[in-house]
């Protein structure tokens, strides 16, 4: 991405400099640039970096082409769009600002602490921290707003909002834009005081129409709870009833409904839903399947690919006495920022009897996990049932049997692999599986054997 990004930043800024007006968008390209060209790793280590870099070289790359792809030669267009096949598109910006956003449940940051670049790990003046803009903040809101996750929602558009309270200035974003996200978000949680203080703002902003149309659909509400008390029905979303018994039926009660900021239509009204992405092994089917607990990517080695690869496999051997003659290949997987693994067995379970059926090997007898990198921050894999946390050392393992001898699964080793907060991991898997090991681990008489 850095080299890609550094042509076409060198062949659009020939360009720009020779009109002024574009020379803003010039200085812009030298930004992220010059911090990120001295040290790589350590810059896309920092989360909040790995996001601008997504979010420069997918929405901003893109304004930028249409300020330049006007009477520029066909050469130059084509050099262009070479230069950007390799770059992340929008689904990889979305990855990003979910992923700032998993850390910061995940670590119980605040929106300021992750705004201003300024994690745990990082000085005040470390030289790979970056702060986040309005725009960014505003970004980072409306990624939430579009999963209808209203509670992020409202964290990141209050923190867009106070920077710009702070004087921070914006060519596209203005409290206006920030409020009606705002409003609306607090009012899907069911913070209808809130949403009020929110909309009295926006009314001495100058937006009227807006608001009394606002306002009249929080008057609808308001007649719902009143009636809901009237006629004892339960409040939506509380469930209280009042000791009142009323002698004829009570009318038919709609959900309440609010103004979309980004439609204009009128919605019924949702509570806060959050969804993640991955892709796993799917027991069922044996087949990799899009799942929403793993976040990370994945290759596998195969022992005759290069001589490092089988000398890896002869060494766990060694170690660990089993036969890797019938385990998975190696898997090499990176963790890059606010990659995780969510609880999980490396073995499949009674409920999953096909679950290995294609490599005809048996069951996941062990695993071997082995740190290829150091984290600064996160990427600690924990035993949930045992409570232990083993943190990312590069050249240290760990191996853990996943089956008592008798072949039931030791439910135990239940395990997730927490986000890296800041770094980059990477760890290769190897998964060995039952056969040929009848004589190196054999069956227990008992069923925890």
């Amino acid at each position: 991405l850095f080299v890609s990004g550094g042509r076409c930043s060198v062949t659009i800024k020939s360009v720009l400099r020779h009109t002024p007006v574009h020379i803003e968008w010039a200085d812009r390209l030298d930004v992220l640039s010059s911090a990120a060209t001295q040290d790589p790793e350590g810059f896309l280590g920092h989360p909040v970096n790995a996001f601008k870099l997504m979010k420069r070289l997918n929405t901003e790359w893109a304004e930028l082409e249409s300020l330049v792809l006007t009477d520029m030669t066909d050469v130059f267009i084509s050099n262009l769009t070479i230069q950007r096949q390799n770059f992340p598109n929008d689904d990889d910006q979305t990855g990003a600002a979910k992923a700032l956003m998993r850390l910061q449940d995940t670590y119980q940051l605040d929106t300021n602490t992750i705004s201003t670049g300024q994690l745990p790990v990082f000085s005040s003046g470390s030289s790979s921290a970056t702060s986040l803009t309005v725009d960014d903040c505003y970004d980072l809101g409306k990624v939430a707003y579009s999963e209808a996750d209203y509670y992020h929602t409202e964290l990141w558009m209050v923190q867009a909002l106070k920077q710009l309270d702070q004087g921070e200035t914006s060519s596209s974003v203005d409290a206006v834009a920030v409020l009606d996200y705002l409003s609306y978000s607090v009012y899907q949680q069911g913070a209808l005081e809130t949403a009020l203080d929110f909309t009295k703002r926006l009314l001495e902003l100058g937006q009227c129409r807006r608001i009394f149309k606002f306002l009249e659909q929080l008057f609808v509400v308001f007649c719902e709870l009143f009636l809901c008390l009237l006629f004892n029905q339960p409040i939506h979303g509380v469930g209280l009833v009042l000791p009142v018994t009323v002698g004829r039926l009570a009318p038919q009660l709609r959900r309440a409904t609010i103004s979309n900021p980004v439609t204009g239509v009128l919605e019924t009204a949702h509570y806060r839903i959050s969804k993640r992405r991955a892709t796993v092994h799917d027991p069922h089917t044996g087949k990799l399947t899009t799942a929403h607990y793993r976040v990370s990517k994945s290759a596998w080695l195969g022992a005759y690919e290069h001589p490092v690869v089988d000398k890896i496999n002869q060494r766990i051997e060694d170690i660990t006495g089993l036969d890797v003659s019938t385990a998975e290949d190696l898997q090499v997987a990176n963790y890059g920022v606010g990659g995780q693994y969510e609880p999980h067995f490396d073995f499949g379970r009674k409920d999953e009897p096909d679950a290995f059926e294609e490599l005809g090997t048996g069951n996941r007898i062990a695993t071997w996990l082995l740190y290829m990198s150091d984290v600064q921050a996160g990427g600690a894999t924990v035993f949930t049932d045992v409570g232990a946390a083993v943190w990312p050392k590069k050249g240290t393992a760990v191996f853990w049997y996943n089956l008592y001898p008798s072949g039931e699964g030791d439910y135990r080793t239940r395990h997730a692999a927490c986000p890296v907060l800041v770094g980059n991991k990477w760890v290769s898997n190897k998964w060995i599986h039952e056969r040929g090991q009848e004589f190196r681990r054999r069956c227990g008489l008992q069923e925890t054997d």
